[in-house]
């Protein structure tokens, strides 16, 4: 999985490399003929992690980079489009921090917890991310919210200037992260901001073997 993942962030970028804490992995990507980087067991999130990968990166190779995307490695699914909409933002809008949403399709379920929604302003900025679905619609059954707003599902592939990457990984935590459990709100509540790119492609992770057996019955993995 991590090796599909690689391949198709190599047919956009030049430099990946995977971030990991476990030798086991470090070990299968050489195999694989690809690059990573080892990094400590204590991080809490991949901003994190990528942070400190970058870092290590740019001391081997004696060169800088002006922006890093922060891909998962459960994201088998991941296509070359969604690294070029999340670049776009960096290269033509000059933003601080980019990703993805995708509008919540009809039988999707909106008030799944694991699956946080986004609201944008005019700019393509985001206001705010929520477990909860966002906004509330007042006035209308819960049932029929669907039918009478565009919800938009947050697609969690970041990018970031390094130079800002360096800073929010020194942020404190603020009491919006802690209440929804979601980094990007500590950024928000910070002043930075968060540009937004739409994407129509399903995201589907593999985080679990059930998932895994899931993908291949409907034949995505072979």
């Amino acid at each position: 999985m991590i090796q599909r993942v690689y391949e198709q962030a190599k047919k956009v970028l030049e430099t990946v490399v995977v971030a990991t804490d476990d030798d086991r992995i470090f070990s299968t990507v050489e195999a694989f003929g690809g690059k990573a980087v080892m990094t400590s067991i204590s991080h809490k999130s991949g901003t994190d992690r990528c942070a400190e990968a970058v870092t290590v990166l740019m001391e081997q190779e004696h060169k800088t980079f002006d922006v890093v995307l922060n891909i998962q490695g459960d994201e088998p699914f991941l296509q070359p489009d969604q690294l070029r909409k999340v670049l776009s933002c960096f290269f033509e809008k000059e933003a601080q921090i980019a990703t993805l949403v995708k509008p919540f399709g009809p039988s999707d379920d909106i008030h799944n917890p694991n699956s946080p929604k986004v609201i944008i302003n005019s700019s393509k900025e985001a206001i705010y991310f929520s477990r909860s679905p966002i906004p509330y619609i007042r006035g209308v059954a819960v049932e029929d919210w669907p039918t009478q707003h565009i919800f938009l599902k947050h697609i969690g592939l970041y990018g970031y200037r390094t130079s800002i990457l360096q800073e929010i990984t020194r942020l404190e935590q603020t009491p919006l992260e802690l209440a929804e459990s979601l980094e990007q709100l500590r950024w928000i509540e910070n002043g930075y901001k968060i540009m937004v790119e739409l994407t129509h492609i399903e995201s589907f992770g593999i985080d679990t073997p059930e998932d895994l057996d899931r993908a291949i019955k409907l034949g995505l993995l072979g």
